[in-house]
């Protein structure tokens, strides 16, 4: 029951940092374990955004939104959820830094540089959370 709380409470607060960094959060929030985030004001696919975030260290999925002028193949949005970061034992305060690296890398999609040195932040994040603790 603790750990489907946390993977709420997760997605909560990373829709809210999204939605102050002026991303459109479907439904305004999410009230489960993901959220759907139209990227039509950020200027970027949701195909191109996968494979940015992909390259940052991020796994989201593209994802139509309601009304989309996309294609399924390209989309204008993207699916993003918690259960995983939540596994690793991460929290809110995790969320901050996640919604931080996700916007630097949408906002910075096309640059190879900055994607490899928000991989590297990733990854450093991610090592405070380790999958299996070797016991």
């Amino acid at each position: 029951k603790d750990y489907v709380l946390q993977v709420r409470s997760n997605a909560q607060k990373l829709a809210s940092e999204l939605v102050k960094k002026g991303y459109h959060v479907i439904s305004n929030g999410t009230d489960n374990h993901l959220m759907l985030v139209d990227l039509t004001n950020k200027n970027i696919s949701g195909k191109d955004a996968e494979n940015a975030l992909g390259k940052a260290g991020i796994t989201v999925n593209k994802n139509m939104v309601p009304f989309d002028q996309r294609s399924p193949f390209v989309t204008s949005g993207i699916r993003v959820g918690t259960p995983a970061s939540t596994t690793r034992g991460m929290k809110e305060d995790d969320m901050v830094k996640i919604a931080e690296f996700i916007d630097r890398a949408v906002t910075n999609h096309e640059n190879e540089t900055i994607l490899t040195d928000i991989s590297q932040d990733v990854k450093t994040l991610c090592s405070q959370f380790p999958l299996f603790s070797g016991k």
